[in-house]
C-alpha cells in the first residue's frame, strides 16, 4: 500500500472497524483527521457540534444503541475537559465509547504548552476512573494496532470507554501501515457447575425476584423472557434499564430505581433470592444499599456480570458468575422447572402491585378533559398516557438528570429489548443536560422517532445542539418541563434545609422563541387537553418540535408536593 498520512489511515481504520458517524468538534490539533474525513466522506460521516459535552452525550449513545463504540472526536485541553462528562457518562452507564483526543506534538510536550493537559491523569483508567483504557500513540505505523485494542477493551467485559490521545505531529507522518481487521466483543461464558448451582438455589426459593441490568441484545432480552416464563419469574429492571425487560409482561415487577415503588422496595427486602444479572447493584438500584445489605444481603444472591471485577466489589453474594447475559441465557435455555413453581401466586402479585403503581395515568381523553380543573392545568401522568399511546414502538424515549424524569420512569412503559430494538436512553450517572443530544443522536443513527423529556435547566445544558439536529437533518421531539427551578436540588434543600432555598431558581428564556430561532417547529402547552394534538402535529412535522410544558414549582415529584416536603421537614425539625 502506498504512504499516506497517519490522520487518513485512522479515518479508515475507524471504518474498518464499521463506524459510519463520528462527532465532534473540530480543532487545530487534527487537521489531519478531518481531511482524512473529507476524503472518505461517502463513507463514514463527521457531525460537528457545537459542544464537546453534547458530542460526547451523542457517542455514548450511539454506543447505547448499536452496542459498538461510538466515537467523539475533541482536541487537547478545553475539548477533552468538556468532553470527559460524555466519558464519565459511558463509564458508569457500562457503554462502549471511543474519545479521540488531539493532543500537543511531541515536541513540545511536558512543558505546558498551549492546553496541555496529562490526559492518563485526567481520565485515570482504573476502576474509580473515567475510562477502562488510555492510550497514546506516538508511531503512525501502530495505530491500527491501538484501534484495533481499543475497540476490542471498549466492547468485552464490562464495556466502556476508551481514550486515545493523538499528538498533532503524529498526525501528519507518513505511513504505509494497513488498518487492523475489524473485531468483536470477548464474552465470557458460563461453567456447568454455575448453572447447576443457580437452579439449585432457584428450585429452594420460595420468594424469588430476578433484577435485569444492561447488556442486552435482541436475542438474549428474548431468551430472558424465554426464561422468565418458564420459571414463572417476577422480573425488575435497574435503574435507568427499563427497556430490558417488556414493561407490558405479566411477569414484569417494575423498574428498581430512584423513586421505586414502596411495594416493590419491600418485595425486593422479602425476597429470598435475588439473580441480578448484568446490574453492577449500584447505589440508585440498591437505594443506597439498603434493599439489599451491603457487603452481605439477608436474601440469597446470584450476582451475574460480564466484568469480573463488578463480582464481589460492594456484596458477598451466595453465587458469582462471570458471563455475558447472553452466554447464561443460553446455559439456562434448556432447563425447566419439575411442575408448577411455589411462587407463582408472588409473582402475578409483583405485576399487579406494578400495575396499581401506574394506574393513575390511564385516564380517557373525556377524564383528562373533566380533571384539568380539578387536577391543576397540567396532569404529567395524563401526558405520559398521551405519550404512551401515540408514539411509536419503536421509539427512542431519552432524558437527561432531574426530578422530572420521574414522570416518564414510573408511567411510561417500555417495549423492551426483546422487540428488536433499544428504545430508552438515559443516564445512569445522572448527567444533566443529556437527552437532548442523545435524541438528537437517535434520530440520526436509526431514523426512529426520538422523544425526549428535559427540565428547564436540563435542557439548557445542551440546547444548543438544536443547532446541530437543523444542520444535519435530526427530527427529534423534545418537551421541556418549565417550571423555573433546578428541581431535584429544590427538593433536597426543602428536606434537609427547609426554606432555606438558595441558588435553585431559574430565570429562563422564551423556550419558544429559542427553539424557533434554531429552526425547530415549537410551542407552548398550558392544559392537559391540549397536548395530545400537539404531539401529533409533532410527530408529522418535516423538522424537530420543542413543546414547552409550564409546571408548578409543586409538582416536583409523582408523589409530595414541593410544599409537603418542606411541611415534613419542618415536624421533623421541631421534634
Amino acid at each position: 500500500m502506498s504512504e499516506q498520512s497517519a490522520g487518513h489511515l485512522l479515518v479508515q481504520c475507524l471504518i474498518e472497524q464499521g463506524v459510519e458517524v463520528t462527532f465532534g468538534v473540530p480543532g487545530e490539533s487534527f487537521l489531519d483527521v478531518l481531511d482524512g474525513f473529507h476524503a472518505f466522506r461517502d463513507r463514514i460521516k463527521f457531525v460537528a457540534c457545537r459542544q464537546e459535552g453534547g458530542a460526547a452525550f451523542m457517542a455514548e449513545a450511539h454506543g447505547k444503541l448499536t452496542r459498538r463504540p461510538g466515537v467523539c472526536i475533541v482536541t487537547r485541553g478545553p475539548g477533552a475537559t468538556n468532553a470527559s462528562i460524555g466519558v464519565h457518562t459511558a463509564f458508569q452507564d457500562s457503554t462502549p465509547m471511543i474519545l479521540l483526543v488531539g493532543d500537543v506534538g511531541g515536541d513540545f510536550r511536558d512543558r505546558e504548552a498551549f492546553q496541555e493537559v496529562d490526559f492518563a491523569a485526567m481520565f485515570g483508567p482504573n476502576t474509580k476512573g473515567m475510562a477502562k483504557l488510555v492510550e497514546r500513540i506516538d508511531r503512525a505505523d501502530r495505530i491500527p494496532e491501538y484501534v484495533q485494542r481499543a475497540f476490542s477493551t471498549a466492547m468485552s467485559g464490562r464495556p466502556g470507554p476508551v481514550v486515545l490521545v493523538m499528538p498533532e505531529d503524529m498526525l501528519t507522518e507518513r505511513t504505509a501501515a494497513c488498518p487492523a481487521p475489524r473485531v468483536e466483543p470477548v464474552s465470557p461464558g458460563v461453567a456447568a457447575k454455575d448453572v447447576q448451582s443457580l437452579l439449585a438455589l432457584l428450585r429452594k426459593a420460595e420468594r424469588p425476584l430476578l433484577i435485569a441490568g444492561g447488556g442486552w441484545s435482541a436475542s438474549s432480552a428474548q431468551a430472558l423472557q424465554r426464561f422468565a416464563e418458564r420459571w414463572q419469574l417476577p422480573v425488575g429492571n435497574a435503574f435507568r434499564f427499563q427497556d430490558s425487560f417488556d414493561n407490558h409482561h405479566g411477569l414484569y415487577a417494575g423498574d428498581i430505581g430512584i423513586g421505586v415503588g414502596p411495594k416493590l422496595a419491600q418485595r425486593v427486602r422479602d425476597s429470598d433470592l435475588i439473580i441480578a444479572v448484568g446490574a453492577r447493584l449500584g447505589e440508585m438500584t440498591t437505594s443506597g444499599y439498603t434493599l439489599l445489605d451491603a457487603p452481605r444481603p439477608r436474601q440469597k444472591l446470584v450476582h451475574v456480570h460480564s466484568g469480573a471485577e463488578e463480582l464481589y466489589r460492594v456484596y458477598s453474594p451466595d453465587l458469582a458468575i462471570n458471563a455475558s447475559n447472553a452466554s447464561l441465557m443460553d446455559a439456562l435455555a434448556e432447563h425447566s422447572p419439575v411442575g408448577q413453581v411455589p411462587w407463582k401466586a408472588w409473582a402475578d402479585q409483583a405485576h399487579r402491585d406494578y400495575e396499581a403503581h401506574t394506574s393513575d395515568a390511564r385516564r380517557t381523553s373525556e377524564q383528562i378533559d373533566r380533571d384539568d380543573t380539578a387536577r391543576g392545568p397540567i396532569d404529567m401522568a395524563a401526558v405520559v398516557q398521551v405519550v404512551q399511546r401515540l408514539l411509536p414502538a419503536d421509539a427512542v424515549v431519552t432524558n437527561g438528570a432531574g426530578n422530572f424524569a420521574s414522570w416518564i420512569h414510573r408511567y411510561f412503559r417500555f417495549h423492551g429489548i426483546a422487540k428488536g430494538v433499544k428504545t430508552q436512553l438515559s443516564p445512569t450517572a445522572g448527567a444533566m443536560g443529556y437527552g437532548v443530544p442523545a435524541g438528537i443522536a437517535a434520530n440520526l443513527i436509526t431514523g426512529r422517532v426520538a422523544f425526549t423529556i428535559a427540565g428547564d435547566g436540563d435542557f439548557l445544558m445542551n440546547g444548543q445542539e438544536l443547532a446541530t439536529a437543523i444542520q444535519y437533518g435530526a427530527r427529534s421531539i423534545i418537551v421541556v418541563l418549565n417550571n423555573g427551578i433546578y428541581g431535584t436540588i429544590r427538593m433536597h434543600q426543602e428536606r434537609h434545609y427547609p426554606g432555606h432555598v438558595i441558588g435553585t431558581d431559574l430565570r429562563n428564556p422564551d423556550f419558544v422563541m429559542l427553539a424557533k430561532a434554531y429552526g425547530y417547529v415549537a410551542e407552548k402547552v398550558e392544559r392537559t387537553s391540549e397536548f395530545e394534538p400537539a404531539l401529533r402535529r409533532a410527530l408529522q412535522s418535516d423538522r424537530g418540535t420543542l413543546i414547552e410544558i409550564p409546571l408548578s414549582p409543586q409538582m416536583i415529584t409523582t408523589g409530595p408536593s414541593l410544599e409537603d416536603i418542606r411541611k415534613d421537614a419542618m415536624k421533623r425539625l421541631c421534634r
